[in-house]
């Protein structure tokens, strides 16, 4: 995937300004930053649901939104967009039959996701972090190269986010590469790469061992803090 030179206005201003990046296949990589920041909007750059004012977004050697990327490109957005009055095996399956794939693709996803003993359960009745996951079980029957997580471990207990970024490394370990938003700092650890934002723009791409070398932070929220100085000359508000 290449971002060459992004530019996208929205309400007047710059919400990415100048963005340029590369995203290696079979990798985490990891895109950080306050709310507000930017993550959001590149993201929706990279699915093809932004429109955008200048620059080119290419994944897998397409346009971004081309239609041979339908079935290529899985996309988890912040809120889980399912059906409540639906069971987690009906909205699956729902999303399966549109990609094709059917119902061995549907099971095979609600077993990946840690969802096996709730598939009759009525999506309504679910806690937020298992509504996330059915959410991301309808992105997974595709079988997509490339998906796209939009903060996809907010409001979910420690406990959970463990188990599902462990998921995200057996995606991964299986070929497909993943992009995920976050605005907590510790998860970057679980990335091979990362991508930190601020205000719109691209800060830096590094590893979590070598922004700790960089800037001599064990802790990779002083160390994001750091590269901030480093480039703005302050820090501001916590949100960009």
């Amino acid at each position: 995937m290449v971002v060459d030179r992004l530019v996208v206005i929205r309400g007047g201003r710059r919400a990415l300004d100048d963005v340029s990046l590369r995203v290696g296949r079979g990798t985490i990589t990891g895109l950080l930053g306050p709310s507000g920041c930017g993550k959001t909007t590149l993201i929706r750059s990279i699915t093809g649901t932004q429109v955008v004012a200048s620059g080119s977004v290419t994944v897998l050697g397409m346009p971004a939104g081309s239609a041979a990327l339908r079935h290529r490109v899985g996309y988890v957005t912040q809120n889980a967009t399912i059906y409540g009055d639906l069971r987690v095996v009906d909205n699956v399956r729902y999303f399966a039959a549109l990609y094709g794939t059917g119902k061995a693709a549907a099971d095979e996803a609600i077993t990946a996701v840690g969802l096996g003993d709730h598939r009759a359960a009525p999506c309504a009745g679910l806690s937020g972090g298992q509504r996330n996951r059915v959410s991301l079980a309808c992105a997974l029957v595709s079988h997509p190269d490339l998906l796209v997580l939009d903060e996809p471990t907010v409001g979910l207990d420690p406990v959970l986010r463990v188990d599902l970024w462990q998921r995200f490394h057996d995606l991964a370990r299986n070929g497909t590469t993943l992009l995920v938003s976050s605005h907590v700092m510790d998860e970057a650890d679980h990335c091979r790469d990362l991508l930190l934002m601020r205000h719109g723009r691209l800060l830096t791409r590094t590893t979590p061992t070598t922004l700790r070398e960089d800037t001599g932070c064990q802790s990779l929220e002083d160390a994001f803090l750091t590269i901030i100085r480093r480039t703005t000359g302050h820090v501001g508000a916590a949100a960009g």
